[in-house]
């Protein structure tokens, strides 16, 4: 259970304490197993277990939502990572399909593509060339 190297007017003692039961200690000291009464009866502390809900990880990388009560087709592209938008391909009134590439965003160094995960037209760009952007951002909307 715990084991104690204790040092007692210079004698060296190996304790180990087996177990306690209500008020009594079996405890071992150099080899020797020795039943020890205490005065009061000992409860053993628990420690707390703790629960964390398994995590699961996102399958949406890009951070593009689209709302479900809004029309197929509509919705929000919005920015995965903290950056600089380094290039914008399509303009307001372009119809774009799934997959198509709509900008470039450099992000820590590295120049990500941000692509069209619905079809339909875009109805704003929020964003532009040059412009910083933080994770979550809005920066084109499709309808």
């Amino acid at each position: 259970m715990k084991n104690f190297k204790l040092k007692i007017n210079g004698n060296q003692y190996d304790v180990n304490i087996n177990g306690i039961e209500d008020n009594i200690a079996e405890v071992e000291v150099n080899g020797t197993v020795y039943q020890v009464e205490v005065d009061k009866s000992i409860t053993p502390t628990k420690t707390p277990k703790l629960v964390r809900k398994a995590a699961v990880p996102s399958t949406d990388t890009t951070g593009r939502t689209n709302s479900p009560e809004g029309p197929k087709g509509s919705g929000t592209i919005k920015s995965p990572l903290p950056g600089v938008i380094l290039d914008v391909y399509v303009k307001e009134g372009d119809a774009v399909k799934i997959g198509q590439r709509l900008m470039m965003l450099e992000a820590m160094k590295m120049e990500n593509n941000i692509d069209a995960d619905k079809e339909g037209k875009v109805v704003s760009i929020k964003k532009h060339k040059g412009d910083q952007v933080m994770e979550g951002d809005v920066l084109i909307v499709i309808g």
